[in-house]
């Protein structure tokens, strides 16, 4: 792979990686904030729970149908243009449904538009992080990036919900909007792309698509099925808390957002170890089996006693987040420069789709109270995820086998 070395970097890499990690730390905070100002949009937007839930789902249609499109942007135009060019048009498209009136449709459109253009984030900031640190750096540089996500959504519920109380939903949309104008204006200011390499001269071929190999098809899959544990923890653990151990609300809110801290540092810990032992599937296939271990246990505490369910939980929240960003890492590894940026856009699209699928389908499998039952199921998942993790295709690759012999 065409990578820079860490000799040839200097110190301005940490700065775009601060910089990447603030755009993508202002795109989770629209993408994931939203849903803090329900209440605020049906009682100023007088729309019903079911028309709010259509709004709060609009950035997230918008960011699947175009994750792949913006990686392949990223390969071919560079990661400065692409991320200051969506999270550009994101503020302004928030700023747009901030003023005047607008009908469901129009917000609905207007959401689904700057979900579309704030995905170009995701690639492009893993791609200029990728290219900037070399192996040796690159897993703690990648769990330092993957951190925004649980930062955007600590910045979006500690600020949005006051700002709504007092100005209503429309200057609440303030927030996020000025949030990705200043990133972009950042990011087009002060981020270097990485090098890259030289283009195909008349009569050269291309790179050849990596996907023409088996390898990055299981390495998606494989973090597609790793996802279902990390959001079966995130979308019912609060609810499970409140109607079985009796929580307050506002309690099971406060352990939500201390292990999601808890979950960050997880990530940073998983990237540091992949880098010290060379390799980012054999952690990611560990996790996995420990991913499967915690959600069982987190099932035997429903069954037996109280306090080994919640313990659990705290392990699960922390152990189901820990292998995010070395997948990510990976598909870039394992795709090469020239693919990075589909490869990355492909493993997002993989990872919101079991993502968005898996809070409705637990729910059916919960009912009223079988939460054993779904804790159970839910281990399945990343037990599949051992199995399909191609950590023996990663070394190949590492040891300079071609892709096409993996």
């Amino acid at each position: 792979m065409v990578w820079a070395e860490q000799g040839a970097i200097g110190r301005r890499r940490w700065v775009i990686l601060a910089l990447g990690h603030g755009a993508q730390t202002a795109s989770c905070a629209f993408l994931y904030g939203i849903p803090f100002l329900v209440p605020s949009m049906r009682e100023t937007e007088n729309l019903t729970l079911g028309e709010a839930g259509a709004v709060v789902a609009a950035p997230s249609i918008g960011l699947l149908l175009t994750l792949i499109a913006w990686g392949a942007a990223a390969d071919r135009y560079g990661e400065r243009v692409v991320m200051a060019a969506g999270l550009g048009g994101s503020g302004l498209l928030l700023v747009a449904a901030a003023t005047g009136t607008h009908s469901l449709g129009t917000l609905f459109a207007l959401f689904v538009a700057a979900g579309a253009a704030t995905a170009s984030v995701n690639a492009a900031s893993g791609r200029v992080v990728m290219g900037w640190f070399s192996a040796r750096e690159r897993g703690v540089a990648m769990g330092i990036r993957q951190t925004a996500q649980p930062l955007g959504v600590g910045v979006a519920a500690l600020a949005l919900p006051p700002i709504a109380a007092h100005g209503g939903f429309r200057v609440a949309l303030a927030f996020p909007a000025a949030l990705a104008l200043v990133a972009a204006a950042l990011v087009a200011w002060l981020v270097v792309d990485p090098p890259r390499p030289p283009k195909p001269q008349a009569g050269q071929a291309k790179p050849p698509s990596p996907y023409r190999a088996p390898t990055l098809w299981r390495l998606h899959g494989a973090s597609a099925l790793l996802v279902v544990p990390q959001f079966a923890v995130s979308a019912f653990a609060p609810v499970y808390l409140v109607a079985v151990h009796g929580w307050s609300a506002l309690a099971a809110g406060w352990f939500l957002a201390v292990v999601q801290g808890l979950g960050a540092l997880g990530r940073l810990a998983s990237g540091y170890w992949s880098d010290r032992v060379g390799s980012r599937l054999a952690p990611m296939r560990v996790l996995a089996a420990a991913s499967a271990a915690v959600m069982l246990l987190v099932a035997l505490g429903d069954a037996t006693w109280p306090w080994l369910a919640v313990l659990a939980l705290v392990l699960a929240a922390v152990i189901t987040v820990s292998d995010n960003g070395l997948g990510f890492t990976a598909s870039a590894e394992l795709a090469g420069i020239a693919w990075a940026g589909r490869a990355m856009g492909t493993q997002n699209t993989a990872q919101n789709m079991a993502a968005s699928l898996t809070p409705p389908l637990l729910g059916l499998v919960i009912g009223d109270s079988r939460y054993a039952l779904a804790f159970c199921l839910t281990a399945v998942f990343p037990v599949a995820a051992c199995w399909l993790t191609p950590v023996a295709a990663e070394r190949g690759h590492r040891e300079g086998a071609p892709a096409q012999a993996r």
